[in-house]
């Protein structure tokens, strides 16, 4: 994106659907451009108007009327851009919101491109960087998790711990550099053991938070919760009940499931996104076998596992299930919960007798439900949400929810790894220096300190016009 500062730039803010819309202007010749098509019901001159300011009038085509607006007023810099600003709000008809567009860019407004008006903020240090892009996460947000995260990024939450994390690398990097200022005279001004104590520990925050990037990211974009188990023990089933409703094909003929089955539902502010897939099983359908290898690849993926099974199996079948299918799962990180279906076709203290058999040979949570006849659903929601690890999202700054800081973050574990090996292995301080100012650099990265134009293209270009 070719930012031009010296431009004014207008865009619609609001979509189709609504009674109202809104058109947005920022730059240098924004109260021209309002004062030339809008006519206050006061008689203000909008020009001489201070910021922070509503106004009530017409807008005209010099002497056609175009509609009834309402117009607020914003001055350099207490606006989102940062500059001069406007916000016309009108009647939500798309000829008049064409019209006032074409109007605009008649007397010298340019088509804001997508994320131009957040572009500008950042360029005019209203935001930093990731507070920039928490601005098209909170858009996008479809659960209260996911809001929140995004909230306490665009209130700075995530830039006040990587700054913290800039400085003291800072600190170091100072002391660094000020030896090589000495080089000749052989004088070291930073303990070499203190400091690498001290990297450690930066390094191990780092970690952290690329770390939460995988629930981070989960949150943000659904939890994915796969239903997987052997054919007919009633998936589909569990499914329906979760949903409270008929999505998937149920049948006592093993294998109607054949391609997966996902949909979403919210769970205590929590969006989880459901995948019922095939079942589980040798076979010399084609079709089938198709299924079963997109259940197995699903499985590697999913963040949180519902291993289906029956309860009439015996306790040591129900734990050697949950096993392999913690296999499937190939990384080891998905949260598994052993659903044992069907409880209804055993009596309950044999039921309950299963359960405390199951508890004292297997580690992973298990659960007693009967999809037929709506049991231990309850049970089940709570734990999908002890699954999630909810506590942590109570601290949103320790939460990396965007790939780009998740790979910068990475970047800087590896700089500072080599800092360390530089320590250990007594290298020239040169080289340690140059390690030092990389991870300053990936840092950096994250906040828009350093802000290389190729990246701000890239960030930019996926927000929405008017934004």
């Amino acid at each position: 994106m070719n930012l031009k500062p010296d431009t004014t730039i207008a865009a619609p803010a609001t979509g189709p659907g609504g009674a109202l819309a809104v058109i947005r202007v920022s730059g240098p010749e924004t109260f021209r451009l309002i004062s030339e098509l809008f006519s206050p019901a006061s008689g203000a001159d909008l020009r001489e108007a201070r910021g922070y300011t509503v106004h009530y009038g017409q807008v005209k085509e010099e002497d056609e009327f175009i509609d009834d607006a309402v117009v607020t007023l914003y001055r350099s810099p207490a606006s989102y851009s940062g500059e001069d600003a406007a916000e016309i709000s009108f009647h939500a008809s798309p000829w008049i919101a064409q019209k006032i567009m074409e109007m605009l860019l008649a007397r010298g407004a340019t088509a804001a491109m997508p994320g131009e008006f957040t572009m500008r903020a950042f360029m005019n240090g209203r935001m930093d960087l990731s507070q920039a892009e928490a601005v098209a996460d909170i858009i996008a947000a479809d659960s209260a998790a996911a809001h929140r995260l995004a909230s306490s990024q665009l209130r700075g939450g995530l830039s006040s711990e990587i700054e913290k994390l800039r400085q003291k690398l800072l600190q170091f990097a100072s002391l660094i550099e000020l030896e090589l200022d000495f080089s000749e005279e052989d004088v070291q001004f930073a303990d070499r053991f203190s400091m690498s104590e001290n990297v450690i520990k930066i390094k191990s925050l780092v970690e952290r938070l690329a770390s939460s990037f995988r629930l981070g990211n989960a949150i943000k974009k659904g939890i994915p919760v796969v239903i997987a188990g052997r054919p007919n023990v009633g998936k589909s089933s569990l499914l329906n009940l979760l949903l409270q409703e008929e999505r998937a094909i149920v049948s006592e003929k093993p294998g109607t499931t054949r391609d997966t089955v996902e949909e979403v539902l919210h769970v205590e502010g929590l969006l989880f996104r459901f995948i019922d897939t095939a079942g589980l099983r040798h076979s010399d359908d084609e079709i089938e076998v198709l299924g079963v290898e997109r259940t197995l690849k699903k499985l590697e993926a999913a963040e949180v596992v519902l291993a289906v099974a029956e309860a009439t199996d015996t306790s040591g079948e129900l734990a050697a299930f949950a096993a392999s299918v913690a296999e499937m799962t190939g990384n080891g990180k998905a949260n598994i919960i052993l659903v044992v279906n069907k409880s209804d076709l055993i009596a309950q203290d044999q039921a309950e007798a299963l359960m405390k058999e199951l508890k004292g040979i297997c580690d992973l949570p298990a659960v007693a439900v009967s999809a037929k006849e709506a049991t231990g659903i309850d049970d089940l929601r709570v734990m999908l949400l002890k699954s999630v690890e909810t506590g942590v999202i109570d601290s949103p700054q320790y939460i990396v929810t965007n790939a780009r800081h998740y790979e910068a973050l990475k970047n800087v574990s590896e700089s500072l790894q080599r800092v360390l090996d530089g320590f250990r292995d007594g290298i020239p301080t040169v080289l340690i220096a140059t390690d030092m100012r990389q991870a300053i650099y990936y840092l950096g990265l994250i906040t828009g300190r350093i802000t290389p134009d190729d990246i701000l293209g890239e960030i930019f270009s996926r927000f929405c016009i008017g934004k």
